[in-house]
């Protein structure tokens, strides 16, 4: 009997049998049949297009513009060019970003390409918010040059036909891995030999070879542009690199310059020449090419070892059967080997001349064809795109641990291409996009669905090497469109097993897990839910939110600890200068609203409020800067810490996901019920909505968080529906709504939403009213570790040490709980507040100001409307103190429900035997005497 198919084998059949196309189109430009993601029938919430919600002036308006200006400055061509370089294509000059985009930056580039998807996703947002040609230009750009890459990379390599020393040349782009292969017969088994080569190196890489003649790293001839100290070797050798037998030159090549290099060897004696001058030579040589043997390795550009491919230009290459003469060898420096003295190699002569094809014609008469060839061969379906080879997705397959210098996170990099190109194609209509992701998906499915469920599950557990960011959200969106039962298949084949059933068992295994490997997953097992109806992936996702919020969050939204998450409840234990990278943000608010699709708990909202209005804000810069988009990758709590809005070396995901955020801080603003019966107001922020199928407007004018409330005017025609208004889980009191001047009866909850049904006309203001109080919030391992909060706002204490700052608060809080009678309000600056000579701004200001986000609290004395009684503040053995029972009670209607509090506090903890009987009753006197803030 055949064995039983594995669960997810068996759904893939299913899949393929039931899936049918719902969507086609062309593979050329133009527009396709639509552009639209069909909503899941599981949302019982839509959310709105970023076109129908337009942002007004306000905070969130003043960063996104400074990102906007970034956008639409930024050469997208600097971005392709790695994608070029990768397909053999001409970069036309443009230099890579750097960084994280680069060759050069961290882990040899091997993130590279992310960032271009980042930023095709930030102008499709850009152009659905705005609707500036400027930033659908750029889009088309870039999908042009990525249509044109994977074109290339169907196909052979074809020369790039470039200007020579003397006529035309072949160049070898960095980043492109390619080189010229030789016929096996170039070198004839001469003993005695000339090479020469006309190289114009654009890199100062060391080993790059100009030709390495061999089989392997034992036996071989090289002579590379650069040793290990920078200047041109030649070596020979039938034993390895300890056999060598070499010649070193006296000075470096110049970059983007012509250089003639040559090579003799007759009898004993090897001459390396560079430029005409004899700069090195050996009369102890024993070898030469005839003592190497048979060779099957006989390239240009590319080494034996394990080395760089050679970036530059080539001219003319030849090789004599003979040494030539000091006269020959300078009678090449000014002329075409055939009409100098030297003339045309014998054993073979390349000069380049060819503008097409991927072969180049010898002119020795011996008919030596040379081939110019991938390094990686070539992709293994035509779908494949990439800015680097496929190389990393074959090591990743047999794999066992991380090394983000050989494998890093291939199908993340590969994630943000497709998110980008889907973006692209939702923005513009733009039918190559929607094509160059499919194919995506098809060269994704060809690779994966061939390997053993093992062996995908221990991919996906691999730490860097294995994370594969958003991919399945993506790759099910997709689906949508295409219909392609492979697609939904592909889709499954990243299910990560351990995670998913400890999180569906409400198992807590995150301890020691890399934050935003993780945190994504989960947006792709809503998705597959919304495909499959498989109730364990929402199941999952749901608890997994409830392990990271609260119990690894911080005050400001964030979490992680130099990335990674520790132990369930710990916060003042992992503060650093690495906690709440940006992308952690970026990744949980995309869960809570999907998580709020399905199930509206006011909760989801209550953290997306919270984590938008002051990480997010907050790690964007409040400066222009046409480089760099000025986005936090760490912000770190330790106390004085100063904010890097240009982390590492540049084009970081979390500047990725940081341009991402600032041009789509509307999306969450409005939903509205599936059925149409209802509009979610989830943030009070300007924007103005237009509901198309209601035939209505509706315009937020509010400061908000600046302004204590908001106020909507509605506009176009009439409409029943209800009104569904957020009250934080902050407010709990005041909260007030009035239509058309008429209170609105009914009891606001705090951490739910106010429902007003009525038939809206043009016409209509409905203002909200949302009193602020300070408050703290206590780091749950370290009560007396908090953070202060005024409404939705974090305040951050900005001072330049380094030791956590005490503060007290109690001293002159109102009868409503309401901490900030206690701080004295800086005039002319907004929610900017002094407490004993140290300012307090909201976390949300772009500055470079060292701050604090937490603080130790200190109240050492009781204290009751500025009234000192004299009186220690006691504390239990936990560390609450007097002060914090009595003003738990809060918020108290009068000073007598207040007294009567503090009379029966002090009771219990005079009957406890923690707090003196005398000393009580100055406590009780105190509070009687005082004067509060009502």
């Amino acid at each position: 009997m055949a064995p039983a198919l594995p669960r997810r084998r068996l759904l893939q059949a299913a899949l393929f049998a039931t899936a049918t196309p719902a969507f086609s189109y062309a593979a050329g430009g133009g527009s396709a049949t639509a552009a639209t993601l069909p909503a899941p029938s599981a949302w019982t919430l839509r959310p709105f297009e970023l076109k129908d919600v337009k942002v007004g002036q306000g905070v969130f308006a003043a960063k996104r513009q400074l990102m906007l200006d970034h956008g639409r400055g930024y050469d997208v061509n600097r971005l392709l060019q790695v994608f070029r370089a990768n397909a053999g294509l001409s970069t036309g000059g443009a230099v890579a970003p750097g960084g994280w985009e680069g060759l050069d930056g961290e882990a040899n580039g091997n993130l590279r390409g992310h960032y271009t998807g980042h930023f095709l996703t930030m102008l499709s947002q850009a152009y659905a918010s705005t609707g500036d040609q400027a930033c659908a230009d750029k889009i088309r750009t870039m999908i042009g040059a990525l249509t044109d890459v994977r074109a290339a990379l169907r196909k052979d390599p074809a020369v790039l036909s470039v200007t020579g020393k003397f006529g035309t040349a072949a160049e070898n782009v960095r980043g492109s891995y390619q080189y010229v292969s030789l016929p096996a017969a170039v070198l004839n088994g001469s003993a005695t030999i000339t090479l020469s080569a006309w190289v114009k190196p654009t890199h100062g890489a060391n080993w790059t070879r100009v030709f390495d003649f061999g089989s392997n790293n034992t036996r071989y001839m090289y002579l590379a542009a650069r040793n290990a100290s920078g200047v041109p070797r030649f070596a020979i050798s039938t034993n390895g690199p300890g056999g060598e037998q070499g010649l070193n030159g006296t000075a470096a090549l110049p970059l983007n310059q012509w250089s003639h290099l040559a090579v003799t060897i007759s009898g004993s004696t090897g001459t390396l020449y560079v430029n005409g001058t004899s700069v090195a030579q050996n009369t102890s040589m024993t070898l030469n090419p005839s003592s190497l043997g048979a060779l099957t390795n006989n390239w240009l550009g590319r080494s034996n070892f394990d080395d760089p491919v050679f970036a530059g230009v080539y001219d003319e290459f030849n090789v004599w059967s003979r040494a030539l003469t000091a006269a020959e060898i300078t009678s090449l420096q000014s002329n075409r080997a055939a009409a100098s003295s030297a003339g045309r190699g014998t054993l073979a002569s390349y000069t380049f001349d060819e503008t097409t094809g991927g072969t180049f014609a010898d002119a020795s008469g011996r008919g030596l064809t040379a081939t110019l060839r991938r390094t990686w061969g070539g992709p293994s379906h035509a779908g494949f795109l990439a800015a680097y080879p496929e190389t990393q997705f074959i090591d990743l397959e047999s794999r066992t641990s991380p090394d983000y210098t050989k494998v890093w996170a291939p199908y993340y990099t590969a994630h943000k291409i497709l998110k980008g190109l889907l973006d692209a194609y939702l923005a513009t209509d733009d039918a190559r996009a929607l094509d160059l992701a499919s194919g995506m998906c098809d060269w994704m499915y060809s690779r994966l669905s061939k390997l053993p469920e093992a062996t995908l599950q221990r991919m996906w557990g691999i730490f860097s090497s294995g994370e594969f960011g958003g991919i399945v959200e993506t790759i099910v969106d997709l689906y949508t469109i295409t219909g392609k039962a492979e697609h939904l298949a592909l889709a499954k084949l990243f299910d990560l097993d351990n995670l998913i059933d400890a999180c569906a068992a409400n198992t807590d295994t995150l301890d020691g897990l890399h934050a935003n490997q993780h945190i994504p997953i989960f947006t792709g097992l809503i998705r597959l839910y919304d495909a499959t109806g498989e109730t364990r992936y929402l199941t999952a996702a749901k608890n997994f939110w409830g392990m990271v919020v609260p119990h690894r969050m911080y005050g400001i939204g964030g979490t992680s600890t130099a990335e990674f998450w520790k132990a369930r409840g710990v916060i003042a234990g992992t503060i650093s200068d690495t906690t709440a990278e940006s992308c952690c943000a970026y990744n949980l608010l995309k869960l809570s609203r999907m998580l709020f699709f399905h199930e509206q708990d006011p909760k989801y909202m209550d953290y997306y409020e919270r984590a938008l209005y002051n990480q997010v804000l907050g790690s964007k810069q409040d400066k222009a800067d046409a480089e760099k988009p000025l986005v936090t990758y760490f912000i770190g709590l330790t106390p004085g810490h100063v904010r890097d809005y240009t982390p590492k070396q540049g084009t970081t995901c979390c500047e990725g996901t940081g341009m991402e955020s600032a041009t789509k801080y509307q999306d969450s603003v409005y939903f509205k019920k599936a059925d149409g019966s209802a509009l979610y107001v989830n943030l009070y922020s300007p924007t103005t909505l237009t509901w198309s199928e209601k035939g209505v407007t509706v315009t937020q004018t509010t400061d908000y968080p600046r302004e204590q409330g908001s106020t909507l005017t509605f506009g176009g025609g009439s409409a029943a529906f209800e009104l569904r208004l957020r009250v934080p889980s902050w407010a709990t009191s005041g909260f007030r709504v009035t239509v058309n001047g008429g209170a609105v009866s009914g009891t606001p909850v705090a951490g739910s939403y106010f429902a007003v049904s009525r038939t809206w006309q043009s016409g209509d203001v409905v203002k909200v009213a949302i009193p602020f109080r300070t408050r703290v919030e206590k780091a749950l391992d370290d009560s007396g570790l908090q953070t202060l909060f005024y409404g939705p706002v974090n305040l951050v204490a900005r001072n330049s040490g380094t030791s956590y700052l005490q503060f007290g608060l109690y001293r002159n809080a109102a009868l409503s709980g309401d901490l900030l009678p206690s701080l004295s309000p800086v005039s002319g600056k907004p929610l900017h507040y002094t407490l004993n000579g140290t300012e307090f701004a909201p976390f949300f200001e772009g500055t470079e100001d060292p701050t604090h986000a937490y603080f130790r609290r200190s109240e050492p004395k009781v204290v009751f409307g500025t009234t000192d009684s004299g009186v220690t503040n006691p504390a239990r053995s936990d560390g609450s103190t007097l002060l914090d029972e009595i003003w738990a009670g809060a918020p108290f209607g009068t000073k007598s429900a207040l007294v009567s509090r503090v009379q029966s506090t002090v009771n219990s903890w005079v009957s406890a035997g923690l707090l003196a009987q005398a000393d009580g009753q100055k406590v009780v006197t105190t509070a009687q005497n005082a004067s509060y803030v009502s």
